[in-house]
C-alpha cells in the first residue's frame, strides 16, 4: 500500500506552549490569564492561555488591544532560551518514533511515521503514544492530526485543539485523524479562510464571488478562481479546496538565514543609537552563524520607520563570513544608504545564502593578517561565552552600569516592554 493511502502524516502542535512552559515554573497562574509577548505599547502577543483567549485575545494581536479586551492579563515577557530547551526534549520524543520530521518552529512539526506502523500500529495509535509520552515526560499537552497530506494533518490538528468558549476552555479531541476517503468531508465544510494562503485580502476577493466555504471554492472553476485571485494563487487554492497537496515531509531542511531584528519602545533618531544596535545584532549574528558552523555571503539589514514604511537592503560579498566585525562593517555600510531622520521603528540585521563550508580563501602578502586575527579573536570569545555565559565578554560599545547587555536570540522578539508593564 502506498503511503499517501494511509493518514501516516502528522502534525503536532504543542497546546499554548510559550504560556503552557512558563506556566511549569509559575503554577500559581494556572486558570488565570496569562499571556506571553511584549507588554509595552509596541508589544505583540506571542502567546495566550486559554483563560485569555475567551476574552478574544490572540496571537499576533496588538498587546495593547489585548490588554482592553482582558485587562487583568499576566504579561510575561518570555524565556526564548528556556523554550528551545524543552523544544528540543520534545523533538527528542518525536525522533523515538521516526526520523522525518520537519519543525515548523519551536512548538510545531510534521512527522512522516509511515515506517513506523508495523512497529507501532496505525497512526491513530502512534499520534496517541507521542501525545501521552509529551505529556508524561514534559507535563505539556499537545495537539496531533493525521492525515494523507500535509496540509490535511494541519487542519486535523487545529481540530484536535480544545475549544474557547466565554465560560473557559473545554478539552478537544487531543488526536484528530482524516481516514483516506473522507478528506472532502472533513475540509468541505471548513470556512475557506481556513486554506493556507488566504489571508484577509485573499478573503475580501474570494467572498465578492460568493465563496464562503472550502466546498463552495471546490465548486468553482478554476479558471474563475484564478481570474479573482490571481493565477498563481488561484491554482494553488483550487488545489487545496480538493484536497490536493503533493508536498512530502522534508527532514533536516537546511537553515536559510540567521537573523536578529527589534522593535524600540521609541523611535531611534540618532545614528549613533542605531550603530549601538548594528554592534549589538552583528555581534549576535556572528555567534549564532559560528555556533552552527555555518557562514554566509549575504548580509541584509531590514528598517521600519514610524509609519510602518518598511524597506530592507542587502550586500553580498564573494567569501563567506561569519564574524561579528564584518557582518557590522557591511551592515553599517547598509545603513549609510537610508535616511533615518523620519526615525526608526525596528531595525533588523541578518546573513543570508548560507553554507557549512567556513574556511577562508587567503591571499598573498599580509592582507590575510586582519582576516586571522578576527578568526582567533572570534574563537576566543565563543570559549570564554561557552564557559562564563554570553554576558561574559562582548564589544564595549555594550558596556552599561549594570554589565554588557549582548543581544540574544529572542531578545524583545514580540516588542519591547516598557518601565511598570510587566509583572
Amino acid at each position: 500500500m502506498n503511503k499517501r493511502d494511509l493518514p501516516s502524516i502528522l502534525h503536532v502542535d504543542m497546546d499554548a506552549f510559550y504560556v503552557s512552559v512558563e506556566l511549569l515554573d509559575r503554577p500559581e497562574l494556572r486558570g488565570k490569564p496569562v499571556i506571553v509577548g511584549g507588554a509595552g505599547a509596541r508589544g505583540v502577543v506571542a502567546a495566550a492561555s486559554y483563560a485569555a483567549r475567551s476574552y478574544g485575545v490572540h496571537s499576533a494581536m496588538p498587546s495593547t488591544r489585548a490588554r482592553r479586551l482582558c485587562p487583568d492579563a499576566v504579561f510575561l515577557h518570555g524565556n526564548h532560551a528556556r523554550y528551545a530547551e524543552v523544544s528540543k526534549r520534545v523533538m527528542a520524543i518525536f525522533g523515538r518514533y521516526t526520523p522525518e520530521i520537519e519543525p515548523l518552529s519551536l512548538d510545531e512539526a510534521f512527522l512522516d511515521v509511515a515506517g513506523t506502523i508495523r512497529r507501532v500500529g496505525p497512526p491513530a495509535v502512534i499520534a496517541r503514544e507521542i501525545r501521552d509520552a509529551v505529556y508524561a515526560e514534559e507535563n505539556l499537552y499537545c495537539s496531533v492530526g493525521a492525515a494523507t497530506t500535509k496540509f490535511l494533518s494541519k487542519l486535523a490538528s487545529e481540530a484536535a485543539k480544545p475549544l474557547v468558549t466565554r465560560q473557559g476552555p473545554k478539552p478537544g479531541l487531543g488526536v484528530k485523524v482524516v481516514e483516506p476517503g473522507t478528506e472532502l468531508d472533513f475540509l468541505h465544510p471548513l470556512p475557506v479562510k481556513a486554506l493556507w494562503g488566504v489571508g484577509k485580502v485573499t478573503l475580501e476577493k474570494l467572498q465578492r464571488i460568493g465563496v464562503e466555504s472550502v466546498a463552495d471554492l471546490a465548486a468553482l472553476p478554476v479558471e474563475t478562481v484564478m481570474a479573482s485571485v490571481g493565477k498563481a494563487s488561484g491554482r494553488h487554492l483550487h488545489e487545496l479546496a480538493h484536497a490536493r497537496d503533493p508536498r512530502s515531509v522534508v527532514s533536516n531542511a537546511a537553515t536559510k538565514s540567521v537573523s536578529h531584528e527589534e522593535t524600540f519602545a521609541h523611535d531611534l533618531f540618532e545614528r549613533t543609537a542605531l550603530d549601538r544596535e548594528l554592534v549589538r545584532m552583528s555581534d549576535a549574528v556572528g555567534s549564532r552563524l559560528r555556533s552552527g558552523g555555518i557562514a554566509g555571503r549575504t548580509v541584509a539589514i531590514k528598517v521600519r520607520f514610524g509609519d510602518f514604511t518598511t524597506i530592507t537592503r542587502s550586500i553580498t560579498v564573494p567569501t563567506a563570513i561569519d564574524s561579528g566585525s564584518e557582518i557590522l562593517r557591511l551592515s553599517k555600510t547598509l545603513l549609510d544608504q537610508v535616511d533615518v531622520g523620519a526615525g526608526v521603528r525596528l531595525l533588523g540585521v541578518g546573513v543570508q545564502s548560507l553554507t557549512e563550508d567556513t574556511t577562508r580563501q587567503l591571499t598573498l602578502g599580509l592582507d590575510t593578517q586582519p582576516a586571522e586575527r578576527r578568526t582567533d579573536a572570534d574563537a576566543a570569545i565563543d570559549s570564554i561565552r561557552a564557559r562564563f555565559g554570553a554576558d561574559a565578554i562582548g564589544p564595549a560599545v555594550l558596556a552599561t552600569a549594570d554589565g554588557l547587555r549582548p543581544k540574544q536570540q529572542g531578545d524583545q522578539q514580540w516588542g519591547p516592554d516598557e518601565t511598570g508593564l510587566n509583572e
